[in-house]
């Protein structure tokens, strides 16, 4: 068995839960950049020191983070903010006891932390493929674009290393065809990768989605998307999403449909947390009666 190349201990906060933490970095079960196990987490990532694999398994109350690969060290420094272990939550409490709703999930899902993976390409890549399709059409686009490019990922499980960014700018618009992307989201893709060095390069949130919206195909829901996953933002807000103004509206003032407007109202009494108000919803599975109005076709500057 391949032996990591770094190791660190880590403490985290009594109740904490490493599979839901992370799972907002894996895209599915299936994903072949990421995968949770019974005995932790493993996620496969590209580093400025090279390739690398990071290992998180949970042991007698602390949390051993494992590198792998010539990336090794740097994933393993960041190994807590990757577990959520940097997630602030400052302030949450007295915001949330103002909701009985928001009050009670942020009791139950205590254990919950919002990771931080320092990395925007990575969440980009899957960000457009997921936009104004389904889930299931998204997930698709992406397994195959990662398998298209193949490249193995340091360590002892099978996964896969996310696109290089420069292979993506490489490429003609129709390699991403046969896997359901046509040449719109084709073509943000490779804006989005020629524009990858200097993305990563971003201070915070602020000047990430400055950035990433003034590039062409990218909207306010792409941003918001991205900066979750990389600065661990838990304001950001999916504005345009199709599900969650509903979901807000119906969690915070018991109606079953919402717009983007009355989403935004409810959860400013939250501001500073308004994306860790989202999160929690979905965590506890809270969604809005499937009755009502046929949603709007958004256009893709909304995303």
């Amino acid at each position: 068995m391949t032996s990591p190349a770094a190791r660190r201990t880590l403490r985290p906060p009594v109740g904490y839960r490493l599979a839901a933490s992370v799972r907002s970095l894996t895209f599915s079960p299936y994903d072949p950049c990421a995968r949770i196990t019974d005995g932790g987490f493993w996620w496969a990532t590209r580093t400025p020191a090279g390739p690398a694999t990071l290992a998180l398994r949970p042991s007698a109350g602390e949390l051993v983070a494992e590198g792998y690969g010539p990336g090794a060290g740097w994933v393993v420094e960041r190994a807590d903010a990757v577990a959520g272990l940097r997630d602030d939550l400052a302030g949450f409490a007295d915001l949330a006891a103002a909701h009985p709703v928001v009050a009670r999930l942020a009791r139950e899902h205590r254990g919950l932390r919002m990771p931080a993976t320092g990395q925007v390409f990575p969440r980009l890549l899957r960000a457009i493929f997921e936009q104004k399709v389904t889930g299931k059409e998204a997930y698709r686009a992406y397994a195959a674009t990662v398998r298209h490019f193949r490249e193995p990922a340091p360590g002892p499980v099978s996964l896969l290393l996310p696109p290089a960014p420069a292979a993506i700018a490489a490429s003609a618009y129709w390699v991403f065809h046969p896997f359901g992307v046509e040449q719109r989201r084709a073509d943000t893709l490779r804006r989005a990768a020629a524009a990858a060095e200097r993305l990563e390069r971003c201070a915070d949130t602020a000047e990430a989605t400055r950035r990433l919206t003034a590039i062409p195909g990218i909207g306010p829901w792409t941003a918001a998307e991205v900066v979750r996953i990389a600065y661990g933002d838990p304001d950001a807000v999916s504005v345009g999403d199709y599900h969650i103004p509903n979901t807000v509206a119906w969690a915070l003032a018991g109606e079953p449909r919402g717009d983007d407007a009355r989403m935004l109202v409810l959860l400013e009494p939250f501001r500073g947390h308004r994306g860790r108000v989202c999160l929690l919803l979905e965590a506890a599975g809270v969604q809005a009666p499937r009755y009502g109005p046929r949603a709007t076709i958004r256009s893709f500057a909304s995303y």
